[in-house]
């Protein structure tokens, strides 16, 4: 996976608008700890239920280092919790009504990609996440990460290609897929412009 460093950000998303930056690694740390301090773990549980070594938890939680998509998917399933799942509870935010400008946006330090939650909240069986793709780029999540949950892409700018297991899916604009059993799934833009596409979860 190519590395394209940026600060990572979860700020509100205003249409029209570039994002404000507003690094909350140190919300994000305070919130993995608390979640593995509320369960009674040590580390060394973490790092083997997540997959993530003990030392890179460590830094995170010491806001030494900004947790990537991939590392974040895998402590969220660890904790039982989806990505999203992990990132409003570091917000404390999830009313039912989200306005536009109230929608929160992150971007993954290590491909550029830019997430906005338009909808989660923890008593609702369903989230709704845009994401903005840069060209050339690509995220890998782990199997892990769908155990509990169906998950449907509908793309709506550009082109992207998933790759679920052994299987490869491209999409044009406007196509929709509906995701299979659990299983490694990498998302990549392999043209030379910006894609978007909206994820759906629901929680099983």
């Amino acid at each position: 996976m190519s590395a394209h460093l940026v600060s990572p950000v979860f700020v509100p998303y205003k249409r029209h608008m570039s994002p404000l930056i507003d690094d909350t690694s140190p919300r994000l740390a305070r919130r993995i700890r608390f979640e593995r301090e509320a369960r009674g773990w040590s580390l060394a549980e973490l790092a083997d239920r997540s997959g993530v070594s003990k030392a890179a938890i460590s830094k995170i939680e010491r806001e030494e280092a900004s947790p990537t998509a991939a590392l974040l998917v895998r402590l969220a399933a660890a904790f039982d919790l989806t990505l999203a799942g992990l990132l409003v509870r570091a917000e404390s935010g999830g009313g039912r009504l989200v306005r536009a400008d109230e929608q929160a946006a992150w971007r993954d330090p290590e491909t550029g990609y830019l997430r906005r939650q338009i909808h989660a909240r923890p008593d609702h069986p369903v989230e709704l996440v845009e994401v903005e793709m840069p060209a050339g780029r690509r995220v890998t999540l782990p199997s892990s990460s769908y155990a509990h949950i169906r998950q449907l892409v509908w793309l709506r700018v550009g082109r992207l290609t998933i790759v679920e297991g052994e299987v490869v899916h491209r999409l044009e604009a406007g196509d929709c897929l509906g995701f299979g059993p659990p299983a490694d799934v990498t998302f990549a833009n392999e043209s030379d412009t910006p894609c978007t596409y909206v994820v759906a979860l629901a929680r099983s």
